[in-house]
């Protein structure tokens, strides 16, 4: 039986301009991932007469869901084997300790960039999540979509968004994150990876419905691809990330155990110097505690 599996690969590039006298760096990445990005494009403007469906199979236009709150934008698709969930369950736990609901304070609109996506896999994403959520007012501001190729296009390109197609897997190569977008459609922050802390998902929906545009942040990519079940093999990359998160590991744990001795040292020396060395008593007049 076939398999796939989607792996996490990282890729981080600092969102500053380049120094001139770092040296080029070889892309050890895939093939299929050479292309894959989510470029930052802050204040670009959303192509709100773009045409989607709705999850009841309805047309609608982008610029029906803006105007007046911010909006976060989630671009997956429905069939995903693992990173776009991870990345919709990854918000749905940072808006569960939001004190914001959205629907009231903010709205949230998630596309399928997979044309090949129907209104009824939308409905069932919606009905998950909203479920999820539970909290009054989601299901009529949380808006999951699919369009076709044209229209995807438009909006993947204005945010920056760029993915591969593998018809060999029949799946998509990626990367996770999420768009902070003002209510009149303006790119205003951006969020990468599957978590996204609160209180700064909370600033940036502020900052947002202030027409506020962020700052340009450093990309760490997380890729959704596949696992070769021809070869059995990870890529090169992935090895190189396993190897990393364990050299990672290694020196946190070395860290831990080199501050802990420090500070039984620490201790010991302070309570060697405020007791007198055996067999001498303590000055004269100065009560031995």
């Amino acid at each position: 039986m076939k398999r796939t599996l989607a792996l996490l690969a990282l890729g981080l590039a600092s969102a500053t301009t380049a120094r001139a006298v770092d040296p080029p760096v070889a892309d050890v990445r895939p093939e299929i991932l050479r292309g894959v990005a989510y470029e930052q494009r802050l204040n670009q403007q959303l192509p709100l007469d773009t045409v989607f469906r709705d999850e009841d199979g309805r047309e609608v236009r982008l610029g029906q869901f803006f105007g007046s709150k911010p909006v976060i934008l989630t671009l997956v698709y429905y069939e995903c084997p693992m990173l776009c969930t991870v990345v919709l369950n990854g918000l749905v736990q940072s808006m569960e300790l939001m004190p914001f609901d959205v629907g009231k304070q903010f709205d949230v609109v998630t596309i399928s960039f997979n044309p090949h996506d129907t209104p009824t896999l939308a409905t069932a994403k919606k009905k998950k999540y909203v479920d999820h959520y539970k909290r009054p007012g989601a299901a009529a501001g949380w808006h999951f979509l699919t369009g076709d190729e044209a229209s995807i296009r438009q909006v993947t390109e204005a945010v920056g968004f760029r993915y591969a197609y593998d018809p060999e897997q029949k799946q998509y190569a990626h990367a996770a994150g999420i768009v902070v977008l003002t209510p009149e459609g303006r790119i205003s922050r951006y969020f990468y990876g599957v978590e996204f802390p609160p209180r700064d998902l909370r600033l940036g929906l502020v900052e947002a419905s202030e027409h506020k545009i962020g700052s340009p942040v450093d990309v760490l990519l997380l890729y959704c691809y596949h696992y070769d079940p021809k070869t059995g093999k990870y890529g090169a990359v992935v090895f190189n990330i396993m190897r990393l998160g364990g050299a990672v590991t290694v020196l946190l744990l070395a860290a831990f155990i080199i501050v802990s001795r420090l500070r039984e040292h620490r201790a010991k020396a302070r309570r060697s110097m405020s007791s007198p060395p055996a067999g001498v008593s303590p000055p004269h007049g100065v009560a031995q505690r």
